[in-house]
């Protein structure tokens, strides 16, 4: 492979990247029938037209460089940036989608350690993130179609390669569009057809768990799809109205609220039912749905224990019990002594009770004495009264 130096560019390769910017499909043709027109060529940043063309948001022009041999992993830049990083932060869904049919790595990271699908959420593209994170490319399914090993038989035929990638590959995860999916294929809506493809999934499924680099979001998502897939298994046995019960089972709400009953039990049984135990999604998912509190033993020796003999003759136990109960004996006991100090601090200044109660009832206890009070001062005030008369003395008339 020749290298190719940034910044070394033909007066018909700067034509090409002006041309993507602001000209037409036609121009971009001509010249890359040029033979003096590389189409990996590097500027001095060491963006290629393939870059350029999927950070300017033209789908068509991408579609083009593509078929001429664009490198998609080209990992030249500067910065470490892929064609698509570019995409992802143009915000172009067409874009990103393109060049990841294209084989494009979605693992790759730039110089500060982040990948197309963080550069996206970092800029606020998160329909690009779904689009990244829910991508599987179509060979890693075609494997499946081609006997492995002792097998006669693949274990998905090749006709349903297609249909299955489709459901895959979908942004939508609720369950209704997944068995609307089904029910509008007529290769998948067959019990036979989705024993093969439910199987296949739970072998995806184990490979993204057993992988170097573990992928618990795929694990999950195709573990979530083959069950609902054997869901679908059981209505085929059972009606003879194909899916279109379990489409109404799904929609139909609670009589009080409308809240779809089904559609939840559906997914929190596809989430006990994960096999993986250990997964830390799983963990996730279960704290922030489950009723009860998780059991979180100390090591493997507490784990082989009953739980209800572990909590007896486990030290760690023991020691947090004996400390949350001197806590609480603490508290107790600060509690009751500001109590006290409340009612001393209230009674200061004021007339005890008891005083005040004794001296009320002295002077309910002596009536008489205050009568022989009111009789001595009546008479005291006669006798003032009979001196001023005896002044006086008799009035003689002049006649």
């Amino acid at each position: 492979m020749v290298h190719i130096k940034k910044g070394e560019l033909t007066q018909e390769e700067k034509e090409l990247l002006e041309v993507i910017g602001k000209g037409t499909i036609q121009e971009a043709v001509t010249l890359l029938g040029s033979k003096n027109v590389r189409v990996n060529c590097l500027d001095e940043n060491g963006m290629t037209p393939l870059m350029h063309a999927a950070y300017k948001g033209k789908l068509d022009m991408c579609k083009l460089l593509l078929r001429h041999g664009a490198d998609v992993n080209c990992h030249q830049h500067e910065h470490g940036y892929t064609a698509l990083m570019f995409a992802a932060l143009s915000g172009s869904k067409d874009i990103t989608w393109v060049m990841l049919e294209a084989g494009a790595e979605t693992d790759v990271v730039n110089s500060v350690g982040r990948t197309a699908a963080q550069m996206a959420a970092f800029v606020g593209q998160h329909d690009c993130v779904t689009i990244i994170n829910n991508f599987f490319p179509r060979e890693k399914l075609d494997y499946y179609t081609k006997p492995q090993g002792l097998d006669k038989e693949p274990k998905l035929p090749p006709k349903l390669a297609g249909p299955l990638h489709k459901i895959i590959t979908t942004t939508n995860l609720h369950p209704v569009k997944i068995v609307m999916l089904i029910n509008e294929n007529p290769l998948l809506a067959e019990e036979a057809a989705l024993n093969k493809c439910y199987k296949v999934m739970d072998l995806i499924c184990e490979k993204c768990m057993k992988q170097r680099d573990m992928n618990e979001v795929l694990a999950m998502k195709m573990h979530y799809i083959s069950c609902i897939f054997q869901k679908c298994i059981n209505f085929l046995k059972d009606r003879e109205n194909k899916l279109d019960t379990l489409i109404k089972s799904l929609l139909k709400g609670r009589a009080s609220d409308g809240f779809p009953v089904y559609q939840e039990k559906i997914i929190r049984e596809s989430i006990r039912k994960f096999p993986y135990c250990e997964a830390t999604l799983l963990q996730q998912l279960v704290r922030s749905i489950a009723p009860v509190e998780i059991v979180i033993y100390c090591d493997q020796t507490c784990q082989k224990t009953h739980w209800f003999a572990h909590k007896k003759i486990c030290k760690n136990l023991k020691d947090i019990y004996e400390k949350q109960q001197l806590e609480a004996a603490k508290a107790k006991s600060e509690e009751e002594n500001n109590s006290k100090l409340d009612v001393n601090s209230n009674c200061v200044g004021e007339e005890r009770p008891e005083e005040a109660e004794t001296r009320i009832c002295q002077e309910n206890d002596n009536p008489k004495d205050s009568e022989k009070v009111e009789k001595e001062s009546l008479q005291s005030d006669a006798g003032l009264e009979g001196l001023q008369e005896a002044a006086v003395g008799p009035q003689v008339s002049e006649e």
